[in-house]
């Protein structure tokens, strides 16, 4: 790996970490629905900018139904989960529970194909349940009110991504940025109904628009491109790279920004997750350096072969 590439890989790794910083700040003010709308919107715009510069037309006659399928399984329903559990969860504990989507992932797989789990991915599986329970169970926060409905809706948040996931795999193909664009404005049409029934709870401060347009064109608009030139230089292994350093980035922003504490069961609780999530989905670290690149997508989750990036057909 090129010093480039290591570069490119702990600057999404940190900007998509930063994403539920982002919503643990816009969400108790907004409100999960505006949050995520501005979110989309924003980037949805961004994408159409950069896509104008670089010219790529989407080609909505023919893929329309692919980019509302993608906009919401990959955007519109994990992002709107994630908001209304930043509303009570730190943003710590949700980049660790978005960290088991792979898991979910090879979960729905199996279902879906009727195939069951490998020796290795159902101890994958075992470890994930076991680092989620000693997460919640030694963390004080989980015991608040509210606490559990809000870590089941980040734990459907990342079972949202391994649908999304699945669905690429049998997708047709389309081009990785035409994914992106496409589906931001997909979410977006599928969030605005909502609007009226959940208005902002209180006034914006400076922070709050900050962390608004961070969210949508930074962790959005911006990350994508960072990525496809990832993929380009690495191939897939660097997918699952990302995934392993998204929860690093999140405790850490946690921590330093909003003050969360980082206590023995964060630290146990997310490594153990992450050993499940190598188990599942076979990662080893030597591919990252020495395999050529090869096809594959990913999501804001981190999940190999979600919508958004090139290949399988995609954050």
């Amino acid at each position: 790996m090129s010093t480039a590439s290591l570069i490119r890989l702990l600057s999404l790794s940190a900007i998509w970490g930063g994403s539920f910083l982002f919503m643990r700040i816009g969400a108790p003010v907004l409100g999960p629905v505006l949050l995520i709308e501005w979110r989309v919107g924003l980037a949805a715009v961004f994408l159409l900018a950069v896509g104008r510069v670089l010219k790529k037309r989407l080609d909505l006659r023919r893929d329309w139904k692919h980019f509302l399928v993608l906009g919401l399984f990959n955007s519109a329903l994990p992002f709107l989960l994630f908001a209304f559990a930043a509303r009570s969860l730190s943003a710590s504990l949700m980049s660790i529970l978005n960290a088991t989507a792979p898991i979910w992932a090879a979960v729905i797989g199996a279902a879906w194909t009727r195939r069951m789990l490998g020796g290795k991915a159902l101890l994958g599986l075992l470890l994930g349940v076991a680092g989620v329970g000693l997460l919640v169970g030694f963390d004080a926060s989980a015991l608040a009110p509210g606490a559990g409905a809000s870590i089941a809706l980040g734990l459907a948040g990342a079972f949202s991504y391994g649908i999304a996931t699945q669905y690429a795999k049998a997708a047709r193909q389309v081009d990785p940025f035409a994914n992106a664009h496409g589906s931001m404005w997909a979410a977006t049409l599928l969030i605005a109904p909502a609007l009226p029934f959940f208005p902002a709870v209180a006034t914006p401060s400076l922070g709050v628009a900050g962390a608004v347009l961070a969210l949508g064109v930074l962790c959005s608009g911006i990350a994508y491109p960072l990525y496809f030139r990832l993929i380009k230089d690495l191939g897939a292994s660097s997918a699952l790279t990302v995934t392993f350093l998204v929860p690093v980035f999140g405790v850490a922003w946690g921590h330093f920004v909003l003050g969360e504490p980082v206590g023995w069961n964060t630290l146990a609780g997310a490594c153990v997750v992450l050993v499940g999530t190598a188990l599942v989905t076979g990662f080893s670290p030597a591919r990252v350096f020495g395999r050529p690149p090869q096809p594959a997508v990913l999501s804001e989750a981190g999940v190999p072969g979600a919508p958004g990036a090139p290949g399988v057909r995609a954050p």
